[in-house]
């Protein structure tokens, strides 16, 4: 579902060239899913927003199902994101003057869903997540762990096939650390394809299988069979 071959990206800081990625190759197949670890700095970050299409590589392809994701138009490429890419962040990047309903209401919004089933949608989804009583709370009003939950239930609101979600229990407690990976958990089961930037060792686990990035470089996965190489 998700490839990435001989992908490069370097930028300049401070009048310095850095590579933040090194010939990245890997394949994520649907269904799939994967936690990337390794130290700060390593490149994580900047591999996941390749491969949701929101930063473009220096060097190299980022495919998509059969598309080249960056040989579309940022049109077409925004349209990709929207209908087969669900983001969660460490920040949540909630709206704070809207409601938890209204900041899940905000793609259903963009894909121009009429308001009542934008409603009914969003409602579900909080729902799901534990928020039935919080519909009409502002993030501000809201715990850390209840903001991720709203932040789940926004991603969720388009179907979307592909998970990419870059520390989601960076900010949390144990406890509900271990609520949000069981809900990534569930959503997997329901075969969505997963990949989570992580660096708890214990939510890395929960994955099907782990790939390390060390200074730009994919050095090697970890799964049930154990470590091997990646070519």
């Amino acid at each position: 579902m998700l490839r990435m071959e001989n992908v490069s990206k370097s930028y300049t800081h401070r009048g310095r060239m850095v590579k933040a990625l090194d010939s990245a190759t890997l394949h994520i197949p649907a269904g799939d899913f994967v936690s990337l670890v390794g130290p700060s700095g390593s490149g994580k970050s900047t591999l996941l927003l390749m491969l949701g299409g929101m930063l473009s590589p220096s060097e190299g392809r980022v495919l998509l199902e059969s598309s080249s994701v960056y040989d579309l138009s940022p049109s077409d490429r925004a349209k990709m994101r929207r209908e087969k890419v669900g983001f969660v962040f460490q920040t949540f990047n909630l709206v704070p003057y809207l409601s938890a309903l209204e900041n899940v209401q905000v793609p259903l919004f963009l894909a121009k869903m009429e308001e009542k089933a934008q409603k009914d949608r969003a409602t579900a989804l909080l729902e799901r997540v534990g928020l039935a009583d919080r519909l009409d709370h502002k993030p501000g009003e809201l715990s850390v762990g209840q903001q991720q939950r709203v932040a789940l239930a926004r991603m969720l609101a388009n179907e979307p096939a592909i998970i990419l979600a870059d520390e989601p229990t960076g900010n949390l407690d144990p406890e509900t650390s271990q609520q949000i990976i069981s809900f990534l958990e569930e959503f997997h089961a329901e075969g969505k394809t997963i990949v989570m930037v992580t660096h708890d060792p214990h939510a890395a686990k929960r994955a099907k299988r782990t790939l390390r990035l060390q200074s730009g470089t994919i050095t090697c996965q970890q799964a049930d069979q154990g470590r091997q190489k990646l070519l």
